[in-house]
């Protein structure tokens, strides 16, 4: 199997490195939930899981939940309501969306603030290596201090800045060396959360979050890191600043993959410009299947737009797909499946090509849709077609999802209850 690594940008022979592939995904920061572009980034990372385990290898996958950072706190404020019942509100309702979408669960899948004594012992580890610093109850890791910084990104220095500031930096903050300097714990404000820590109370920052939760819950090396394209700089170089900067590991992520950003109406869907399309109004009108095929259709690094005209089409492929589930066998003639499977194999085996992959559905749908009413035995053809469709998610037309992924979905909602 071979993966596009964003760290050497090239296409690489994929192997674990011990007896599991141990996968990390940047959650979601709950407060409005779940866009186009989040469903994007968690169905692909779902098919990769599917189709890991269906070569074989068993998959250790871990996803956190931003449930602390600045984002959460204003929307608490101007909701006038708690942070935490506003992160756990949201959490809900993006699992909900995720059980709809027949989306496997991770099997970690903690809350930052989980793990904040964790973040404190990473952010002492990274002042006693002195590429951090400490200005009233404040500690920022200094850049200047890693000459690495910047290498996964590949960013030129001089572009850093203008980027970093899109992305939550503060670089007029005046207790900073630098303005790219970011921030590992912040000094707790007026009316905000905050936890005790050897430099006063206050809160993580974002970057620390994640790099910790790996470091706890999956460990090092990790084999594959994915996110959206839009966290490589500066999230995931600051994560592997605060990680390589004190570990003797040379490299913590030996996979870097980012899914492309997905635009509307002329530019990349967010929230801040408020042109997001949400998971639940597509789901009004257009079944999860039809929805899983529509994501599919993109490849998961090439940058794409929300289409109207692809999505019906993709309703209308998830219509093929259970007409040849349905279809009834004539005959004592096995269709032979051989050839379809190894085409899936080959596709998918290359740079996750779900494109392809489901061209070969579509093709092995149409295979049995012809074959079934002329003297054919399509048993067989159906079970391949439902096992290959399954890396997908597909229900094939089954009202409800999988009952072990609703199940362990659930298990993990208990922590997000109102109280």
């Amino acid at each position: 199997m071979k993966l596009y690594n964003t760290k050497t940008q090239q296409i690489e022979l994929f192997q674990p490195s011990g007896d599991e592939v141990t996968l990390y995904v940047c959650g979601i920061t709950p407060y409005d939930t779940t866009h186009l572009g989040h469903a994007f980034t968690y169905c692909t990372a779902d098919v990769l899981v599917r189709y890991l385990e269906m070569k074989g290898w068993q998959v250790k996958y871990g996803q956190n939940v931003t449930d602390i950072d600045d984002d959460i706190l204003r929307k608490a404020e101007e909701e006038s309501q708690d942070w935490r019942l506003l992160g756990n509100r949201w959490t809900r309702h993006f699992i909900e969306d995720m059980q709809t979408l027949n989306v496997r669960p991770p099997d970690c899948f903690p809350r930052a603030s989980a793990v904040v004594p964790q973040i404190i012992e990473s952010v002492q580890a990274l002042l006693a290596a002195g590429v951090a610093y400490e200005v009233a109850g404040n500690v920022y890791f200094q850049v200047n201090a890693w000459p690495e910084f910047g290498r996964l990104s590949r960013i030129p220095r001089a572009q850093m800045l203008p980027i970093a500031n899109e992305r939550g930096n503060h670089p007029d903050d005046p207790n900073k060396k630098d303005p790219l300097d970011f921030v590992l714990w912040q000094a707790q404000q007026p009316g905000e959360p905050a936890w005790q820590s050897p430099w006063g109370n206050g809160r993580p920052g974002w970057h620390i979050e994640c790099s910790t939760l790996i470091n706890y819950f999956l460990g090092q090396p990790l084999d594959i890191h994915m996110g959206g394209s839009d966290l490589l700089f500066p999230h995931h170089e600051c994560e592997v600043a605060q990680v390589e900067s004190i570990s003797y590991e040379a490299s913590f992520v030996r996979f870097w993959l980012h899914t492309a950003m997905v635009e509307h109406e002329g530019q990349k869907m967010g929230k801040s410009l408020g042109n997001l399309v949400m998971v639940r109004d597509l789901l009004q009108h257009n079944s999860p299947d039809a929805l899983r095929i529509y994501l599919a259709l993109q490849h998961y690094r090439r940058p794409w737009a929300y289409d109207e005209l692809t999505l019906r089409k993709a309703a209308r492929f998830a219509e093929k797909l259970h007409a040849a589930m349905t279809a009834v066998s004539t005959g004592s003639q096995v269709l032979d499946v051989t050839p379809a499977i190894n085409r899936f194999t080959a596709v998918m085996d290359n740079d996750l090509d779900t494109i392809k992959g489901i061209a070969t559905l579509l093709n092995l749908a149409d295979e049995i849709i012809f074959r079934a009413p002329n003297g054919y035995s399509v048993d067989d053809a159906q079970a391949a077609l439902r096992r290959l469709g399954s890396i997908f998610g597909l229900r094939f037309g089954e009202e409800l999802a999988d009952p072990q992924i609703i199940d362990g979905w659930n298990g993990h909602s208990q922590q997000f209850r109102e109280s």
